[in-house]
């Protein structure tokens, strides 16, 4: 789950990394009175967990308290890449003298954490990588052993830091390591970290990604996953107990689980064009389906439906129940597959057969895929 940036920058606080002085708005008015205990100049950051807020004018530099109403207000009553700004930051000003990057992520090849530090930060990272590769140093860092600042101060030493930098930097790296782990954290980023004319360091962003099988274990932080989440379809889909993922073709997919969702989504994508990811997760039931083909069928120019499901313990035939049950009410026509094995499949087949859903009875998901490509061609 991603934070927005002032959570973030309250976990780095907490962390015993160095922020500027900052307050949440939610309307104007707020935002002036919290600014007259911040001063000026001062920074107004629209909340939005999504880039582009520079750009699209959701970051704007204040140098009178005269001007923070307004300029919250305009922000307040924006979009960023079509997400509404319900919140804005507002921050203290530094003066920047250099900028520096930290990020804390997962080294998917290891199975560790990484940590990943240059000298030059404030844009991005990867193009930092690109244009001047030794500017960056990266470290898979064991988990039992952690980030320890001999290692924090051999990576700086590595891009040329020293003196009161060297001092200094190590140590802000190896807290931020402890903000990854202690939150469960897959991402968490410092960009820029910055050294000020007064020789300060100050973390001025935040970036914090936290693991959504460890978020049952952070409750005290308050976070609202609904809320967060800015597809509609998506958050209908939390709120029945599935996972959802809009994309951006026309061909739906019902999975029940994750790697048959996923497999289901590449194989179609070779041919055709997946509308969604969606797996049901553990429980399969009549009304579950039921509400599953109305979740998928809200995105409009569905024009074929991908049913992959395998019962262990689950009675698939209850959801195949839902399914046509569905298809009823909706008159649905488009050409259906469904792939089902396990628990009752036999009677889950003549359900769907009964009701004119097509059934491949083999193990192979291309045949399921090749079937229903033949479909839609054959209805062209």
């Amino acid at each position: 789950m991603k934070l927005y940036e002032y959570e973030g920058v309250e976990l780095f606080k907490q962390g015993g990394i160095p922020v500027p002085n900052f307050a949440i708005a939610t309307t104007a008015e707020e935002a002036r009175e919290k600014a007259q205990a911040i001063g000026v100049p001062l920074i107004i950051k629209a909340q939005v967990l999504t880039g582009g807020r520079y750009l699209a004018g959701g970051v704007k530099t204040v140098d009178s308290l005269d001007k923070v109403e307004g300029t919250a207000r305009r922000i307040l009553s924006s979009k960023i890449r079509g997400l509404p700004v319900n919140k804005v930051m507002l921050a203290a000003n530094v003066d920047v003298v250099r900028e520096y990057y930290c990020s804390i992520t997962i080294d998917d090849y290891h199975g560790t954490p990484l940590v990943i530090f240059s000298a030059e930060g404030g844009v991005d990272i990867n193009q930092i990588a690109q244009e001047k590769e030794e500017a960056v140093v990266q470290r898979a860092v064991s988990i039992s052993r952690g980030l320890e600042l001999g290692d924090a101060r051999r990576m700086c030493r590595q891009v040329g830091l020293k003196g009161k930098d060297l001092n200094e930097i190590p140590g802000i790296l190896v807290k931020l390591y402890q903000v990854f782990r202690d939150n469960d954290a897959i991402l968490a980023e410092i960009n820029p970290l910055v050294k000020t004319r007064r020789g300060k360091y100050v973390a001025l962003d935040s970036k914090v990604e936290i693991d959504d099988s460890g978020l049952y274990r952070h409750t005290d932080l308050g976070l609202d996953q609904l809320e967060r989440i800015t597809s509609p379809l998506e958050k209908a889909g939390r709120e029945i107990g599935v996972s959802y993922l809009e994309l951006d073709g026309d061909i739906a997919i019902i999975a029940s689980g994750a790697g048959l969702g996923m497999a289901s989504m590449d194989i179609i994508n070779r041919r055709l064009s997946a509308a969604n990811f969606l797996e049901t997760g553990g429980a399969i039931t009549e009304e579950l389906l039921y509400n599953v083909m109305e979740l998928i069928f809200q995105k409009k120019g569905i024009r074929g439906l991908f049913i992959n499901v395998y019962g262990g313990i689950n009675p698939i035939h209850e959801g195949a129940k839902g399914v046509v049950r569905y298809m009823k009410d909706h008159n649905i026509t488009i050409p259906i597959v469904a792939k089902a094995l396990g628990n009752h499949q036999e009677e889950t087949w003549e359900i769907f057969k009964a009701n004119g859903v097509h059934v491949t009875s083999g193990v192979s998901t291309e045949e399921g895929v090749e079937m229903l490509a033949e479909l839609l061609e054959a209805k062209r």
